[in-house]
Formats: C-alpha cells, structure tokens, sequence
C-alpha cells in the first residue's frame, strides 16, 4: 500500500488467525475435524466483507521459520501431506490480503499489525480463527485493550474441543464485552 492511499483505508479488518496450519501436533487431528466447517463459515464472511472493501489481515505462526513469506507458509500447509491442507486451501490468500506472521499467541505480539491497523484508518475488528481458546483469545484480550471494538462470529473459531471454545465465546463476552454474534447476522459496528 502506498502511503496514504486511502483506498485501502475502512474501518473495520477481517483478522484470520493461524487458519493456514499443518496441525501437525498432538491435538491437531481433533482440531481440524472442527476447523474444516470453520473455515468454510471464515471463508463466506471473507467474501462478504470483501465486497465492502474491508481489509483481510492473515495472522499466523512462523512455525520457527523466520524467513518464511505468505507463499511459502501457504504451500507447506496446503501439501497434500498436511493434516490442514484442505482447510488451507479453502482459505487460501488472495493476492491484495495482508500477511503477518507472529512469533507467540496475540497477534500483536512483536508484530506490525498496530502500525498496519493504524495505516488502515481500522477501529473495529472482526477476529476469526484457531484455536479459539489461544491464539484468538490472546489476540482478543489485546485489541480490547487497545480501545478496538471487536467481534468474534462464534460459527468462526474452534478449539480442540467444543467445550474449551464455548467456555472462550463466554468469557469474551462477559469479560471484554465483545459480540460473538454468528457469522450470518450483520456486522455490529
């Protein structure tokens, strides 16, 4: 984006958190028989939210590979040997989405995405991803902290299991006061 280019400019951003993942880890085979229709409700509100030029943010983990770029993480995801390559490339990156990676659980963490929401004029975020109960939760606590209003659609997270992810939605609500209406309601801000 060019400074000042203020047709990227909204106020609201989609956030993806760590969708594009091999699962390759003890929980992971649960986790992805709960991710897939996730990412299948993520998808449907990406394509509707892009239609009013809202900003899509892909937060991920660098998986320790500090050199990895937005095609190199999708690609090893998306192997055919990956446990998350369907769930991969139903969310697969279109070429005007941002890209981050982080190196911990918030999105914020020891990240550019403060500067790249400050850049997009965005005060309102729409947070989505796995697990839920982790990385969406950390990422959450921190844009509410920040002054952002925040909505998670509950159809558009998961956790390893259902419990830990309606336990999540809960304490988002009640705690940081954030919508967790589903992904099929209008947006609240």
């Amino acid at each position: 984006m060019k400074p000042n280019d203020e047709s990227r400019r909204h106020s609201t951003a989609l956030l993806i958190i760590d969708m594009l993942n091999t699962f390759d880890f003890p929980e992971g085979k649960d986790l992805v028989r709960f991710t897939v229709p996730v990412a299948k409700k993520v998808k449907a509100l990406k394509q509707k939210l892009k239609k009013k030029k809202v900003p899509v943010i892909y937060l991920n983990d660098n998986f320790g590979q500090w050199r990895s770029d937005s095609k190199e993480v999708y690609l090893n995801c998306a192997h055919e040997a990956s446990r998350g390559s369907e769930i991969a490339k139903i969310l697969k990156p279109d070429d005007d989405d941002y890209f981050i990676l982080k190196p911990r659980h918030s999105g914020f963490y020891c990240t550019n995405l403060d500067i790249l929401l400050e850049d997009l004029g965005v005060k309102n975020l729409v947070l989505t991803g796995v697990a839920g109960n982790i990385c969406v939760f950390f990422t959450a606590n921190d844009a509410h902290m920040r002054g952002f209003k925040i909505w998670v659609p509950k159809d558009c997270i998961a956790s390893n299991t259902k419990k830990d992810n309606d336990f999540t939605l809960e304490q988002m609500s009640l705690v940081l006061g954030i919508k967790t209406a589903a992904s099929t309601k209008a947006i609240p801000f």
